[in-house]
């Protein structure tokens, strides 16, 4: 009697054992941690600040257009020219036409010092300060857009190509990964740094004398639980909202590239899932609206290389 009821007790014990070692290793097969957050921008990239490997892609190599983040390549190449950043420049009429809207309230023959032109067109994106950078280039406009070339190149950025300093063109191409090289480089200047990160700046010019303030364009540069130390956001319809930025996540000084999001919060909303991820794992979710956007433009990307292919 004691065997027949200990039979099952063991036969009951032996597997509830099986379930907990099977339990065990479904935990262990399991990823720890999600493949990656869910974001609502069409291209992305994810690095350790000054480090080229990526924490995560999102049709990271896919050359697309990157409207004023454009801006973050100009100033590079202004401050590594050399040229000294208390010269006045003066605002000149453009002499080809602007690819998009450029209006701006900088007045025409007025002066300002390259540095302040520096900061406007980094803070709060003025395409003419980014403008007269260019045509202030010693070796005129032309050269500047060479140069920027050259950089790109020198940079290992493959999939970028540059027509014009402000972004305004949608021939300005590169990709996430190539962004995440230029926002390396540029982050070894500390005056782009902190540029690029003025929260507010009253502009003082010159002949006339008037001024003229501006606010950065990226909400979280005001926020100082994301440490914010270098940033641009950009726009153009067939650019979607796009932002790059290097920011302290999880302890450390991370570059986060967000390309083509439907509207003016979604890189925000793709920031704090990227940040939760790398704190936590948790990939998050995002809006239907935004999710519609990402296949739609998944499938003009698709069209569009076809039809490149095709035509080649």
């Amino acid at each position: 009697m004691r065997l027949r009821g200990f039979v099952p007790l063991l036969l009951m014990a032996l597997w509830a054992l099986s379930g907990t070692v099977a339990g065990h290793q479904a935990t262990a097969a399991a990823p720890t941690a999600a493949a990656g957050p869910n974001l609502a921008s069409v291209n992305a990239a994810v690095a350790k600040a000054g480090e080229p490997e990526l924490l995560f892609g999102k049709n990271a190599e896919r050359s697309v257009p990157i409207a004023s983040l454009t801006k973050v390549m100009t100033a590079l190449v202004v401050l590594e020219s050399g040229q000294p950043l208390d010269e006045w420049l003066t605002f000149r009429e453009r002499h080809t036409p602007a690819a998009a809207n450029a209006y701006s309230r900088i007045r025409i023959d007025s002066t300002l010092r390259r540095a302040d032109v520096l900061r406007l067109a980094l803070m709060s994106s003025e395409n003419f300060a980014a403008y007269t950078l260019a045509r202030s280039h010693p070796g005129g406009f032309d050269a500047f857009i060479d140069a920027m070339n050259d950089k790109a190149r020198e940079l290992g950025m493959t999939g970028a190509r540059f027509v014009d300093p402000t972004g305004l063109s949608v021939d300005n191409v590169a990709s996430a990964a190539d962004l995440v090289k230029l926002v390396n480089a540029a982050a070894r200047h500390p005056e782009l740094q902190a540029y690029s990160t003025t929260g507010y700046f009253r502009a003082h010019f010159r002949n006339p004398r008037y001024s003229l303030s501006y606010g950065n364009t990226n909400a979280l540069v005001h926020r100082d639980s994301w440490g914010v130390t270098l940033s641009k956001t950009g726009y153009l319809k067939d650019a979607g909202r796009c932002l790059v930025m290097i920011s302290e996540m999880n302890g450390e000084q991370v570059v986060t590239v967000l390309l083509d999001s439907l509207g003016t919060r979604s890189p925000m909303g793709d920031a704090g899932r990227i940040k939760r991820w790398l704190d936590t794992g948790a990939p998050g979710q995002v809006a239907r609206a935004a999710r519609r956007y990402e296949q739609s433009k998944n499938a003009a990307y698709a069209a569009a290389d076809k039809q490149s292919v095709s035509t080649h």
